[in-house]
């Protein structure tokens, strides 16, 4: 029996200072994993830093993604947009015509040609100038209307109760209406219209043959010498058809009877293409 102590047995199992490591490793995960779920991505960074990496591996694209997409027409495929100017705006313009501008004139000579509305203002003036006496007097009126010029002459002045005769003071007037339609160039219509009064003598069965012989006599006196091309004349009656008012008064009646008038400034004389239609307005309200 010796006096030498007993050996000590070790025991098995990794070291402490192992459980001690773990333990770190594992909190600094957890610390990790915090930060991440508690971060935000900046889209729009993002996309900088890839476009960034894109081209310095030599991927570009032909359009780039911010510009404007330019679509085709849905009416045609060789639809061409015009060459915008250049604007202190960043915005992109064309030019267009004027889709609401008349493009068929029926009356003019030469296809564009025609009198403006201020040739046509001017002509209008210079008669009521011309016929300022008689205007005044009420013996006849003036009107413009689209391109027509119209002198409105009453029955008072120019033909007696159920006559076609002109009277004789009156014919001075018509001489000096002649003399201004030698000075425009244009269709020339004379109408006849009377009241809703029936007629009938010797001479004139209806209101039809006296406004339409009211109108030939004023025709002849403005052919009268050769100053207005019978060419350019059209001679209607219309009765009591197109009255200018009611015929409920007297003076709405003197309104209705009447002879006009009507120039068709269209630079053309001759009548083949003019509708005569449209020689008068309705009735006023």
């Amino acid at each position: 029996m010796t006096d030498d102590a007993p050996v000590k047995e070790e025991s098995g199992g990794a070291p402490a200072w192992v459980m001690t490591f773990a333990d770190l490793m594992s909190l600094l995960m957890c610390f990790f994993v915090l930060m991440l779920s508690f971060s935000e991505m900046d889209a729009q960074r993002f996309k900088l830093l890839s476009g960034s990496m894109k081209d310095a591996f030599g991927v570009q694209a032909d359009i780039e993604s911010k510009m404007m997409p330019k679509g085709t027409s849905i009416i045609t495929k060789e639809f061409t947009p015009g060459r915008p100017d250049p604007t202190p705006l960043r915005s992109v313009r064309q030019y267009t015509i004027n889709s609401n501008k008349n493009t068929l004139d029926i009356l003019n000579s030469k296809e564009g040609e025609g009198p403006s509305e201020e040739e046509l203002e001017a002509d209008a003036k210079r008669i009521r100038e011309a016929l300022e006496a008689e205007i005044e007097s009420k013996q006849l009126a003036v009107d413009l209307e689209g391109s027509r010029i119209i002198i409105r002459i009453n029955e008072q002045a120019s033909f007696g109760s159920g006559s076609d005769l002109i009277i004789d003071g009156f014919v001075p007037v018509l001489a000096k209406i002649r003399g201004l339609l030698t000075e425009l160039t244009g269709a020339v219509l004379v109408a006849g219209h009377t009241d809703d009064v029936p007629i009938k003598t010797t001479r004139f069965r209806s209101n039809w043959e006296l406004s339409a012989a009211r109108a030939v006599s004023v025709a002849h006196q403005l052919m009268r010498g050769g100053s207005v091309d019978p060419a350019r004349m059209i001679i209607t009656g219309h009765a009591d058809t197109r009255p200018r008012a009611s015929n409920n008064t007297a003076e709405d009646r003197a309104r209705n009877r009447r002879v006009e008038i009507t120039v068709v400034r269209g630079g053309n004389d001759k009548l083949q293409k003019l509708d005569i239609n449209e020689e008068s307005p309705g009735a006023e309200s």
